[in-house]
């Protein structure tokens, strides 16, 4: 098949539709085989609680991995079809940017409302800094695992590589958390996650280079606080000049974040995500990268 054809595609799809229905959406089947075995174990010892915890971690990769070999089973031309749905599947785009949207309004109820569906923090008693904050770090750490992550891993694995990156992302999401359900349950799925977005996250910050400069370093170098997460929202930050926090965690200099800043950052967010569609269109055109099979 031609990779570029197919991503290219997929891409259209995403720009021009969105997301597929929930009950088709590979990420949301995910989810289900996590939380439902998530629900039905009884927490009993740390040991048995972290291998309980990898076998539904592996379990869930195994259903990803086994989604993404069946384009390749299906006859040409029949196999394009598959291919674009689960590469478009790997990745939010248009999504992501409505989801943010949502959360520019005067109405603080509603404000509260939509950043809720973006982060996993409680937002009930944030004020409208910290609401703005937390928007534009959901908007610039997504960026990440929406975007640059699964494509990365397309680049390098083709569609495997895109589908098991997003199974791993959903994993962290859903069971990554240090309390006491958590910490040894989903310890697999957290630690896989630091491991993949390691590379994705630091490349997310070079692509901030040509908006903000050397200010872009100057702020990675502050962001000493996560492994992965607050290196993208470091680089948003010193892009926006804006200060960005999550209280007790980490915080980068700026001055207070208001409704038009998550409008900047929007426009930050579209053109980071056109550099580095013009990167993976390139890499795909030239065959430099392995994707799809012949």
């Amino acid at each position: 098949m031609d990779a570029l054809m197919v991503f290219g595609l997929a891409l259209l799809w995403d720009l021009a539709f969105g997301e597929p229905p929930a009950k088709l959406h590979p990420v949301v089947w995910f989810g289900r085989i996590a939380g439902l075995m998530d629900s039905h174990y009884k927490r009993r010892s740390p040991v048995r609680d972290f291998l309980v915890g990898t076998a539904t971690a592996l379990v869930v990769l195994a259903f990803a991995l086994s989604l993404s070999i069946l384009p390749f089973l299906a006859p040409y031309p029949l196999n394009y079809a598959p291919s674009v749905y689960f590469i478009k599947s790997s990745f939010a785009i248009r999504s992501l940017h409505e989801h943010i949207a949502r959360t520019v309004t005067d109405d603080i109820g509603e404000k509260r409302k939509a950043v809720s569906m973006i982060v996993s923090r409680d937002v009930k008693n944030l004020d409208v800094y910290h609401l703005n904050s937390a928007s534009v770090e959901s908007l610039a750490e997504n960026l990440n695992d929406s975007v640059v992550a699964p494509l990365f891993y397309f680049l390098l694995f083709g569609l495997p590589g895109a589908l098991v990156y997003r199974a791993v992302n959903t994993l962290d999401a859903m069971l990554g958390y240090r309390n006491e359900r958590y910490e040894y349950f989903g310890k697999f799925s957290a630690r896989l996650d630091d491991v993949l977005n390691f590379v994705p996250a630091r490349l997310t910050v070079l692509l901030y280079l040509p908006l903000g400069g050397r200010k872009v370093f100057r702020y990675y170098r502050l962001a000493r606080f996560k492994i992965n997460s607050d290196k993208p929202i470091a680089a948003m930050s010193a892009v926006l000049g804006v200060r960005l926090g999550k209280p007790g965690v980490y915080r980068f200099p700026g001055r207070t974040p208001e409704d038009g800043d998550i409008k900047r950052a929007l426009k930050v967010y579209w053109l980071v995500v056109a550099e580095w569609l013009i990167i993976v269109s390139l890499l795909l055109a030239t065959g430099v990268c392995p994707c799809l099979s012949q």
